[in-house]
């Protein structure tokens, strides 16, 4: 049996910088809590944790005198919170989601009405919708969804898209809001990484050699979620965080093992996966 990993997998650079801002803070000595999960790993989060970086759920539970805002970024009224409590900022937000705070805002300026494909649920859309008025935007994922709002309603639109998501998935969602709009623009905010990341592992789900699909990433992250269902339509696939959570049997007969990761999966943690595999 062998292990033949995706083309593209792992760490994206938004998750890797963040991931370093953080250890060169605490390597220096810092001392300071993260507001939710730096990157949506429990593994890495539990390495915050050993460097004395904890995680906390609200600002007013930080009670050391920095405080890190992850990757996925937060609302701005987050800063002036933050700064409010009398805490420094360490800022990790990844630069592909600060370009969509930008171009929304200067969007909204501008006259549009905001839509943010993706889940509202997730840290990056609040980060981009808790300080707008609920007029000015609508967070869709869905064609029945599009399809339920008058988008006659409002002069221009402009899309953009949560960024662990891969936008051509969503492009029937689009086009039935374009169909029933004046006017609708995109905003130019893909992160390549997430795409590069799905369709590889669209490829290695699609190679005739490939007997089952391993996934790796935290329960949390949609990213490795969405690479999970993406596999899961072609082979056998499983989601696991680490290497403790595989199952034998679900290696059983299998040649030729794929391997592939969320874009907040450390690379030790890959390579203990593959090890493990490797010694069954």
């Amino acid at each position: 049996m062998r292990v033949k990993r995706a083309a593209k997998y792992g760490f994206c650079s938004g998750v890797r910088i963040a991931d370093l801002k953080v250890k060169r803070f605490a390597a220096a000595g810092g001392r300071g809590a993260i507001l939710g999960q730096v990157v949506h790993n429990e593994r890495v989060v539990q390495e915050m944790e050993n460097l004395g970086v904890r995680t906390v759920d609200d600002i007013v539970a930080v009670a050391e005198p920095t405080i890190v805002f992850s990757a996925h970024g937060v609302p701005p009224s987050f800063h002036d919170r933050a700064r409010d409590h009398g805490l420094k900022i360490l800022d990790t937000t990844c630069k592909f989601v600060y370009d969509i705070h930008r171009e929304s805002k200067q969007a909204l300026e501008a006259g549009y009405h905001l839509v943010f494909i993706g889940d509202p649920k997730h840290r990056e859309v609040i980060g981009y919708t808790n300080d707008l008025d609920p007029s000015t935007y609508h967070i869709v994922s869905k064609i029945d969804e599009a399809e339920s709002i008058d988008w006659l309603a409002y002069e221009k639109i402009k899309i953009f898209y949560q960024t662990t998501l891969n936008a051509e998935e969503f492009e029937d969602v689009v086009r039935v809001i374009e169909r029933r709009a004046n006017q609708v623009e995109r905003g130019d905010t893909i992160c390549y990484a997430t795409k590069e990341n799905q369709d590889a592992a669209r490829v290695l789900a699609q190679d005739p050699d490939v007997d089952v699909i391993i996934i790796i990433g935290g329960r949390m992250s949609a990213n490795t979620k969405h690479l999970w269902e993406i596999c899961r339509e072609s082979k056998p696939a499983y989601l696991i965080q680490g290497a403790d959570d595989i199952e034998k049997q679900w290696l059983d007969g299998a040649k030729v093992v794929g391997l592939t990761a969320g874009s907040s999966t450390p690379d030790y943690v890959i390579d203990e996966v593959e090890n493990a595999i490797a010694a069954m």
